[in-house]
């Protein structure tokens, strides 16, 4: 084989394996963020079906309340009951069930069949015992229950989740249910996307990984140092993208999350249809209710902003770098348990939105770092700028490490390595210093890119 040809080669075959390991990172890490993401809905949407049925039994408590809390245990009162709540229905699928402690329905009005019947030892098509899982869950658990039920709309078997109570006094389990198939929808959705991105993303490196192997193989034959910096300066804008790409997706589940949070504020407003309900009918519960719709709404506010700021701090585009930084320090403080101090001298020079976002990852980053490996009881940290530039300082008390032996740890340092890339993508300075009494991480990157 020729030199020239050898060359070529030793250039090609490490690019190839660089490729084939950023595919498998790319692979493994979409899937993660993928299941991530479908955990994230699915824990979403059933925190708000769990709402929604709370809010049904408390109004069917509520319609039937002046019958059980009169006092009479008369046959002719729980009839009342039962033929309150078999009128009582939302949906095609929404209906309330009642059965005694023994396991015997006394009320279904989708499936009158089971009416009267010991359905105690009944089992779902996985084997659960239904009914004895509804009275465990009403008498010791928190009153949720999934199982398999027959869908009276279509006649087959889907996946439901029940809450139920118990009427102590006449021995009843009252409930209602949703069917789960939009859960599962959701997610099956959600793991198409994820593939189909896989897809896209792997079309996409091959497309580069081929352009790119052309060009180094042209540059094999001719190699010169010019060429090499170029090849150097397309590897960088590489990463940029990739970085870049991360940061587009970050913010466009934040803006999916936000607006998909809404659902889980229909069932604040039953909570406050039922207010009003009680209101209208002078019952003295409606102050009592309607303070815990406030309750719930403020609840789920607060989560609409904690999954927002997560995935993009909002006051990086309104109030700038500064309030981010501010805040991400308050919260990690209460967080971690340690003693935080922040001394913010940017003044009125706002970096560049590139900037702002860098340094604020790289914080994280280096916060990540110290929660999970420096045992440091306090941490210091310090902003500055003057215009050209911004100087973000972070040093706390831990364990320290030796920066040398980092590399040669076997999965260390890939939080400090990110955060190094960044830094050399803006043209900036990074030092790191570590000793036995604590680290300081010192980054300055230029307020603008322009």
């Amino acid at each position: 084989m020729q030199l020239k040809h050898k060359i070529a080669a030793l250039s090609i075959l490490p690019l190839l394996l660089a490729v084939a390991v950023v595919c498998a990172l790319v692979i493994v890490q979409n899937q993660r963020l993928g299941e991530q993401q479908a955990q994230l809905i699915e824990a979403s949407i059933l925190a708000s079906k769990q709402a929604e049925l709370k809010n049904y039994v408390e109004m069917a408590t509520s319609i039937i309340a002046p019958l059980y809390d009169s006092g009479l245990d008369d046959d002719e009162t729980k009839q009342k009951v039962l033929a309150a709540l078999s009128r009582f229905s939302f949906g095609s699928d929404g209906y309330f069930f009642v059965y005694d402690r023994s396991g015997r329905s006394l009320m279904h009005p989708r499936q009158s069949e089971l009416v009267g019947q010991d359905l105690w030892n009944m089992t779902d098509p996985n084997g659960l015992p239904v009914i004895q899982a509804l009275m465990r869950s009403a008498q010791t658990g928190d009153g949720f229950q999934r199982y398999t039920w027959q869908k009276p709309s279509t006649g087959q078997f889907a996946a439901k989740l029940a809450y139920v109570v118990m009427l102590e006094r006449w021995g009843w389990m009252l409930g209602t249910g949703l069917y789960l198939e939009d859960v599962d929808q959701a997610i099956l959705n959600v793991r198409n996307e994820v593939s189909s991105g896989i897809h896209t993303t792997m079309l996409a490196i091959a497309g580069v990984a081929l352009v790119a192997v052309l060009l180094v193989f042209a540059s094999g034959l001719t190699l010169n140092v010019s060429e090499r910096r170029l090849a150097d300066r397309k590897l960088q804008s590489l990463t940029q993208r990739i970085v870049s790409l991360q940061e587009e997706e970050r913010s466009r589940v934040s803006r999916e999350l936000h607006d998909g949070i809404s659902q889980l504020l229909v069932s604040i407003k039953f909570q406050f249809e039922l207010a009003s309900h009680e209101l209208a009918s002078g019952n003295p519960k409606a102050q009592t209710t309607l303070d815990t719709g406030v309750e719930r709404l403020a609840g789920a506010i607060g989560e609409v902003r904690r999954i927002s700021h997560d995935l993009h701090p909002s006051l990086l585009d309104t109030l700038g770098l500064s309030a981010a930084i501010g805040q991400l320090v308050a919260e990690f403080g209460q967080r971690s348990g340690l003693t935080m101090r922040y001394t913010n001298n940017l003044g009125d020079g706002a970096p560049d939105d590139s900037v702002a976002v860098a340094l604020f990852r790289v914080l994280q980053e280096a916060l990540t770092n110290i929660e999970r490996h420096a045992g440091a009881r306090q941490v210091r940290i310090s902003l500055d700028g003057d215009g050209v530039s911004v100087r973000l300082r972070v040093r706390d008390d831990g364990v320290g490490f030796n920066p040398r032996k980092l590399d040669s740890i076997k999965g260390g340092g890939i939080g400090l390595r990110n955060i190094r890339e960044r830094v050399e993508h803006f043209g900036g300075r990074f030092n790191l210093a570590s000793e036995a009494g604590g680290t300081e991480l010192d980054v300055t990157l230029p307020a603008h890119t322009g």
